[in-house]
């Protein structure tokens, strides 16, 4: 209802609204922008996360005391009462000194502490079945054991992939860890598809990518490690057993038989990169310090040898599949070398060869055949070496700075010399060919979120390729 007394002003400016609400009604632009909106909104894929338990508060049983002040109630200060209340808490047992039945001595154990820690106490889901179901599924992988009982050789399946056949589902994306993912691994096996990741909080996570519906969504989280995960390996001969690495030096063994992970070694210094030569799983050579490689005995426990082969950290150590004396470092010195341990001298190694970048290498790898070695610095560069010695190098451009959120990007092989994988800051995967010395193609999915940082190949699937995001997702790419 309108005033009865109104101003010319005023009188004008309430014609004019009713004026341009009902040239708004006419054109119908609301109507038009609902449409639109929904029209351009891209729906986004049902993602699968990982469950964790929230580490619930204990109530306390003891009762709660209310120490009311005596100055706000008006009363006089009591003489009796000057050197404290005393409430009813006098007469229980401290809490530092508890008894033997307490829940103390079934906390779980810390990855800081130098000891084994049992999966279960590992385990941060929800329900410790869904552990058991880990273990169930893993110990189900048949083991290719001859007679005598020794491992037969397992090569790496080999195939050339048509980049165009490279598919996303939705369902091969999953948010398997919380954070930065620094490491992902198949799980070489035929039997079911499964990925291992690690991040930087010290969590390992597994992805189920088969698994029943009547098992949840198959993500299985665990934190044996105190801080990142610089290194998981997979044995390809058998998967009862895992390597992990981290920054706080320590190197883990997850042994499904004994549902443990078990402390393999203990270095005084940052770990940051942990391999295996081919078919030799008594050893694990190791990055520790400012460019130390250590070879570590696993049946003795502790280190057999140790040289200073760069002047920074070692990011990657690699070996060829047909010899395994021949490995590749990378460095954050600068610089990737190939080695041939057979030569390298206990106080001044030397290296076979030694290609220099611009800024910090973030990768050195071997291609399927042995025939390159790829290399991938933060100078925007991919290196791809060549030749009967590797005398040839090519220095092939690539956008590689990513910023401090995000994982640095390391160019990985698939499943022959034909092209590098590596990830590029507009959320795609990019093959670079061998042959031609330049970027190919790039692969690309309206289902990716996020910038894909960290790299796997399948061991036993050509076409099958996994993707790791510093958001804790995985993407899995499948040939169709």
């Amino acid at each position: 209802m309108l005033p009865e007394k109104m101003t010319e002003y005023e009188r004008r400016r309430i014609e004019n609204i009713k004026r341009n609400e009902e040239m708004l009604a006419s054109l119908k632009i609301h109507s038009q922008l609902s449409q639109l909106s929904a029209v351009t909104k891209r729906p986004r894929a049902q993602s699968k996360y990982y469950q964790a338990s929230p580490e619930k508060r204990q109530k306390s049983k003891s009762p709660v005391v209310l120490r009311r002040s005596l100055r706000t109630k008006g009363i006089p200060p009591d003489s009796s009462t000057a050197g404290g209340l005393k409430d009813d808490l006098d007469g229980l047992p401290s809490r530092k000194s508890p008894n033997k039945n307490s829940s103390q001595s079934t906390a779980k154990k810390s990855p800081r502490e130098p000891m084994p820690i049992s999966m279960r106490d590992a385990y941060t889901g929800d329900f410790d079945v869904s552990n058991k179901q880990l273990i169930d599924t893993i110990k189900g992988f048949s083991h290719k054991i001859d007679d005598v009982g020794v491992l037969i050789e397992k090569r790496k399946a080999s195939g050339t992939v048509h980049l165009e056949s490279l598919k996303l589902e939705p369902d091969n994306i999953a948010r398997v860890v919380p954070g930065r993912i620094l490491n992902v691994r198949f799980l070489p096996t035929n039997n079911v598809r499964m990925v291992a990741v690690g991040n930087k909080f010290g969590n390992i996570g597994f992805w189920n990518v088969d698994a029943p519906q009547e098992d949840g969504n198959g993500i299985y989280l665990y934190h044996p490690h105190s801080g990142p995960v610089s290194g998981i390996i997979v044995d390809s001969f058998s998967v009862s057993k895992m390597f992990s690495s981290c920054y706080d030096g320590f190197i883990r063994v997850m042994d499904i038989e004994k549902e443990m992970f078990g402390l393999a070694y203990l270095s005084e210094h940052p770990i940051f990169s942990i391999s295996q030569r081919p078919h030799d799983m008594k050893s694990i050579y190791y990055g520790e310090g400012s460019g130390e490689l250590g070879i570590c005995d696993l049946r003795a426990g502790k280190s057999s040898a140790s040289w200073k082969l760069h002047e920074e950290r070692l990011n990657t150590i690699d070996f060829t599949s047909d010899n395994c004396n021949i490995m590749a470092t990378s460095s954050t010195d600068g610089s990737a070398c190939i080695w041939d341990l057979r030569k390298v001298g206990a106080h001044k190694p030397k290296s076979l060869l030694t290609v220099f970048h611009k800024r910090a290498v973030h990768s050195a790898y071997f291609s399927p055949s042995g025939r390159f070695l790829a290399t991938t610095s933060i100078d925007n560069t991919v290196g791809l070496l060549s030749g009967a010695n590797y005398e040839e190098t090519s220095m092939i451009s690539h956008y590689n700075h990513t910023n401090r959120w995000i994982s640095s990007f390391r160019g990985i092989w698939g499943w022959d010399d034909s092209y590098i994988y590596i990830g590029n800051m507009q959320r795609g995967v990019d093959a670079i060919s061998v042959a031609d010395k330049k970027l190919e193609f790039t692969l690309r999915s309206e289902h990716m979120t996020a910038i894909p940082c960290r790299f796997d190949a399948h061991h036993d699937k050509v076409g099958m390729l996994a993707g790791a995001t510093s958001g804790g997702q995985v993407y899995i790419w499948t040939a169709s």
